[in-house]
């Protein structure tokens, strides 16, 4: 058995199996997260395997610490892979550059084959796999006398010493097609195409070569990846039947956009999945809304918009992935984001909450997990968290006219006079929890003729600074204590004073 036929047999066969593949060049940016997630859910969905691939033959590009960011990712969003370089596997090795000793011997057997060639050309620079945030270079044909030498001849030159790449020949004439699942069947000239680089003369694959290699050899039925890439995919067709390979089933999903003119792109200061992270969004939030950029589920569920992993396994159709761009919405995110808060056990959310809370409220006496629950209902991002409750430690500076409400039909005359009309019975007051409070104030209210407002607003305001607080004025009273409520209530009446 020759070295090709043994790699041959080892290729999985009879079930879905897909990729992500990143390079290992620092943060996951959304539209990252997004073809990782939707390789993940197409893998899951057929009950086939999701693989891991690091591509590193861009040792340039590559940034220290990135590949525990790309596992680190995968593990928080749940995306759990059945091969890769930390799991094995029956076709690893699963990083590239530990794969460098077959890119050139499929090199070489392309060029047996006609499909490539030794060229000794003056080295050129090689464009390796753009990021998403570049735009598509233009075409440079490359002419050269190379292609065009008898196999001994080049062969001969090879070894001689001369230096070399391989390069792969395009056919001249004609044209070629590809199916793409969103964008359907496209031909290209093949006079449009270059005879581009496939293994540089440092004997490493460019990323188009070792790409196409990998995925034959992983068994890859399903191939997912940016839109930037479409101008590629005639050159993996012939790559394909240049091997007499299957080719697989293409799936180009189109950027994830700012607005409708511009890519998201990090140097321009939209965020990466960390970033959200560290903007107080829940990982399951974030997997959710990156699910829908792109993609929209069918029948019953057309209207769903929030969705467990578990559903998205079950949903996810590859029909609903859309070729037009999907505009990144940070207020549709952070409605989201609400939602899983609001779903949240209340132990959970304290949880996450804990951190925030713990940075803004010092004061001994007062309950953090009390204080969650009252927020749980009325936070959108964690990072809202501790701008909510930092009146618990001090009332910070406020003006005056925050005690005017129409609503309540107070103003700081009035409050002034409620203030001081509700003191001392707060002061005898032996009960000091919520539910005694308010029973109290609202018995004070009714025998005085107030409406109820009337003395919660000014209340409010006195104990927390603020016009919109995580609790009511007799919940926040309960929990900051009855000689901290006491004192607060003396401050106010002497700044309306």
């Amino acid at each position: 058995m020759d070295f090709f036929d043994e790699l041959e047999q080892r290729i999985p066969k009879g079930e879905v199996r897909t990729r992500f593949a990143p390079s290992p060049t620092g943060y996951m940016h959304v539209g990252n997260l997004r073809t990782a997630l939707y390789t993940y859910l197409i893998a899951r969905h057929a009950g086939g395997k999701f693989i891991l691939r690091i591509e590193d033959t861009d040792q340039g590009r590559l940034v220290e610490g990135a590949v525990d960011v790309i596992y680190k990712t995968m593990a928080e969003c749940g995306l759990d892979h059945d091969e890769g370089p930390d799991v094995g596997g029956p076709v690893g090795p699963y990083v590239q550059t530990e794969r460098r000793g077959l890119y050139g011997k499929y090199a070489e057997l392309l060029v047996r084959r006609g499909g490539a060639y030794y060229c000794f050309c003056q080295k050129e620079a090689v464009e390796e796999n753009p990021s998403e945030d570049a735009e598509p270079a233009p075409i440079r044909k490359h002419v050269c006398a190379c292609r065009d030498a008898s196999l001994e001849e080049a062969l001969a030159r090879v070894q001689a010493g001369e230096s070399y790449v391989i390069r792969q020949k395009i056919p001249r004439g004609g044209t070629t097609t590809f199916s793409d699942v969103s964008f359907g069947d496209i031909t290209v000239p093949n006079d449009d195409l270059d005879d581009q680089v496939l293994l540089k003369s440092d004997g490493l694959p460019t990323y188009n070569f070792a790409n196409v290699i990998d995925d034959h050899l992983m068994g890859i039925t399903h191939v997912v990846r940016g839109s930037e890439y479409l101008s590629s995919a005639p050159k993996y067709n012939l790559l394909y039947e240049g091997f007499g390979w299957e080719i697989p089933t293409y799936i180009h999903c189109s950027p994830v956009m700012r607005d409708a003119q511009h890519k998201m792109s990090k140097r321009h200061g939209d965020p990466s999945y960390e970033d959200l992270i560290a903007e107080g969004y829940l990982t399951e939030a974030v997997v959710n809304y990156v699910a829908l950029l792109g993609w929209s589920p069918t029948g019953d569920q057309s209207e769903q918009e929030i969705f467990t992993m578990d559903e998205l396994k079950a949903a996810f159709d590859i029909k609903g992935i859309s070729k037009s761009p999907a505009i990144f919405d940070k207020v549709k995110l952070t409605w989201m984001n609400a939602e899983y808060i609001k779903a949240l056990s209340p132990e959970a959310f304290f949880e996450k909450a804990k951190p925030f809370l713990e940075q803004a409220i010092h004061a001994s006496q007062v309950d953090l997990f009390a204080v969650s629950k009252l927020l749980q209902q009325r936070c959108e991002v964690l990072t809202d968290i501790p701008a909510k409750v930092d009146f618990f430690d001090a009332v910070p500076e406020y003006e005056l006219d925050l005690y005017t409400n129409k609503k309540m039909k107070t103003d700081p005359e009035k409050s002034l006079t409620s203030l001081q009309l509700m003191l001392p019975v707060l002061e005898g007051l032996e009960n000091w929890d919520n539910d005694s409070l308010y029973a109290c104030l609202v018995s004070l209210a009714e025998a005085q003729g107030m409406k109820n407002g009337a003395l919660l607003w000014p209340l409010r305001v006195a104990v927390s600074g603020k016009a919109s607080t995580p609790g009511g004025a007799t919940e926040l009273c309960a929990l900051l204590s009855k000689e901290e409520s006491l004192k607060r209530v003396r401050a106010a009446i002497e700044k309306l004073s």
